[in-house]
């Protein structure tokens, strides 16, 4: 089956689970909203493919662990766009949850979410409760205090912050629980897998804060410019947005880099370097090395006398 067919069915089911006749249904469709159509589905795509590299012997742990973790990230983003803290209008290209249904439907929305994805996980461990123990253990860390997704969102409270700490925890966090766990759910080591997670979720923050400066909002299906509205970090803020693409770069390279031998590592590598195309595109880049480019031309212009005629 391939990896995003198996990533759907499993979030349907873990949906339908909840809908059972006598539920709220407002709450079920506000639920249904923050989950389909879903985006990239990378952490997912990373945690069964994990799973595969390393044999997947318990699939439905991995479905389980994948599922899990797109739900906390699902949840994440339903209270993210709360107006409390960014307040946006829009997700994916359609209205954020709360302007669907209020904002009590939304927190209700990602508080229940959040249940479900350990309800889905307990479920699917069935098999390996050894692993389901390590799996549950490293989904937390991803999500929780000190250094989890939680404590990311928590840094923009905070008078001030490292940019690296901000990115690791914000996002890179829940990247690492996502290749950890799926080695763990087909009986591997998850620390063997973590670098992967946390390099590669360091560059996906990186290219958050680019794409809020260089793509459009129709494109980006959210709101843009959030990053100078709001006052958050940024990596196309501090380090320009040259810096910001060398930066991502060195990254993904680092994350290339930090796949571990196994059968399925040209495959992780491939994904990876698609997924970085995907979000930075080449174009992209080229178009800002070429705009830098010429603002360097003009101010040496700008600053070379005049010959004396």
């Amino acid at each position: 089956m391939e990896t995003m067919t198996r990533i759907e069915q499993a979030l349907q089911a873990a949906l339908a689970s909840g809908e059972t006749s006598g539920c709220p249904p407002k709450l079920a469709a506000a639920m249904r909203h923050a989950v389909f159509p879903g985006g990239a589905r990378i952490r997912p795509q990373l945690c069964i493919a994990v799973a595969r590299a390393c044999g997947d012997s318990d699939p439905a742990l991995a479905d389980a662990a994948a599922v899990a973790i797109e739900l906390l990230h699902c949840a994440s983003l339903v209270h993210d766009d709360l107006p409390c803290f960014d307040d946006a209008p829009t997700r994916r290209g359609r209205a954020s949850v709360h302007c669907a249904y209020g904002e009590r439907l939304a927190v209700l929305a990602g508080d229940a979410l959040i249940v479900l994805a350990y309800q889905t996980l307990g479920l699917g461990g069935s098999r390996s409760p050894a692993r389901l123990c390590r799996t549950i253990s490293t989904v937390s860390r991803g999500v929780g205090m000190p250094f989890g997704i939680v404590a990311g969102q928590a840094w923009e409270c905070e008078p001030r912050v490292a940019l690296s700490d901000y990115q690791r925890a914000k996002t890179g966090a829940l990247f690492a629980a996502a290749t950890a766990a799926g080695a763990e759910s087909a009986g591997v080591d998850g620390e063997t897998w973590r670098a992967l997670g946390e390099w590669l979720g360091e560059a996906y923050q990186v290219a958050d804060d680019l794409r809020d400066v260089l793509a459009d909002p129709e494109t980006l299906g959210k709101p843009t410019g959030r990053d100078v509205a709001l006052g958050r970090p940024s990596s196309a803020r501090e380090q320009g947005l040259l810096g910001a693409i060398e930066h991502f770069d060195r990254l993904v390279a680092c994350a290339i880099e930090a796949v571990p031998p196994c059968r399925g590592s040209s495959m992780l590598r491939e994904l990876v370097r698609t997924e970085a195309e995907r979000l930075v595109p080449r174009a992209w880049c080229q178009r800002v090395e070429r705009q830098h480019a010429e603002r360097t031309a003009a101010a040496r212009r700008a600053h070379t006398p005049s010959a004396a005629t």
